[in-house]
């Protein structure tokens, strides 16, 4: 049983891409863009109720910025691509892949504040100067670090691809040697004691209680990795900041109530990481399920294919979406 839901996950995301290829997930892109314009209108409505100081306005609007971020997540857009592709990759724990996941959405919201501020306080903009901004200048630049991450795993795919390469040459080789040269040395006469080398050059003795580091650990070089490419994943979804989120603060600025917005900002945020974190959660369960059965070193060997394949779909998609936006 356990092993039919394992694979059910990889089922999933299978038929989730086949349908979003075959142009079948349209009808939903589109209806689900609807009720943003629509949750768009009703936010409008319930800022000019807080305004106008109605009771439980507050809870109203908050409310109303969850939902558009839950619908704003559910529709076409990259982050829950990045989120999901980098998650069967990278074979991120599950428990850190929720944190990137809900950091990313939460640095969105920290991005939309800081770009409708610095727009309306210090340059004086309008909020189609800002959403102009937003658009022009600063999405390009979070496409460009996306499709930047995506090419750091196609390179992490080829470089483990060649090293697995080297290493099956070199057993290759030496299973070689040992079939044309497998006399002992015993057959020249020769006992252990002629092949007992004494080496003085030595600084010291790099025998087993050795405990002079030769350098990073393989555990420490992925640790490092990982944390930077979890670095550039937050940054280029975060510097896509939502068009709902721009739409709120600079309504609740101009109508003196802006820290309500900002606040409601950051609640958008967390309805946005409902979605990202479901795709988080998703991506494991997918991978996993893929991985059922192949043991440690089936795993190693696909590893580098599935990074050099995700990595080119994250890098091909972030770059179509980066020309788009040029």
């Amino acid at each position: 049983m356990r092993r039919t839901l394992t694979y059910a996950g990889l089922v999933l995301v299978v038929l989730t891409v086949l349908l979003w290829l075959t142009g079948l997930l349209g009808p939903l892109a589109e209806a689900l863009q609807a009720a943003q314009r629509a949750a768009q209108e009703r936010m409008a409505g319930a800022i000019r109720a807080l305004r106008g100081g109605e009771p439980g306005a507050l809870a109203s609007f908050w409310a109303i910025c969850f939902g558009y971020g839950v619908l704003h997540a559910a529709g076409p857009g990259h982050g829950k691509l990045v989120i999901g592709g980098y998650g069967v990759a990278r074979r991120v724990p599950v428990g850190r892949l929720t944190g990137l996941a809900l950091a990313s959405s939460l640095a969105q919201a920290a991005v939309a504040v800081g770009l409708v501020y610095a727009a309306l306080a210090v340059l004086g903009l309008t909020r189609t100067a800002v959403e102009g901004a937003a658009e022009n200048w600063v999405t390009p630049i979070g496409h460009a670090m996306i499709a930047g991450l995506g090419f750091w795993l196609v390179w992490r795919g080829v470089a483990g691809l060649r090293r697995q390469a080297r290493v099956s040459g070199a057993g290759q080789h030496q299973g070689h040697g040992i079939s044309d040269h497998g006399h002992g040395h015993s057959d020249h006469g020769h006992g252990p004691a002629h092949h007992h080398h004494h080496h003085h050059d030595h600084d010291h003795d790099h025998g087993p209680h050795c405990t002079h580091a030769h350098g990073p650990t393989v555990e420490e070089v992925e640790r490092i990795g990982g944390w930077r490419d979890g670095m550039a994943l937050v940054a280029g979804i975060a510097l896509r900041p939502c068009s709902g989120a721009l739409f709120v603060l600079v309504l609740t600025w101009q109508l003196g109530i802006a820290l309500a917005g900002v606040a409601g900002a950051f609640v958008m945020g967390l309805g946005t990481a409902m979605v990202t974190v479901a795709a988080a959660l998703l991506a494991v369960w997918a991978r996993e399920g893929a991985f059922l059965g192949l043991g440690s070193d089936g795993v190693a060997r696909a590893m580098p294919v599935v990074q050099l394949a995700v990595g080119a779909v994250i890098a091909f998609a972030a770059g179509g979406l980066l020309i788009q936006s040029l």
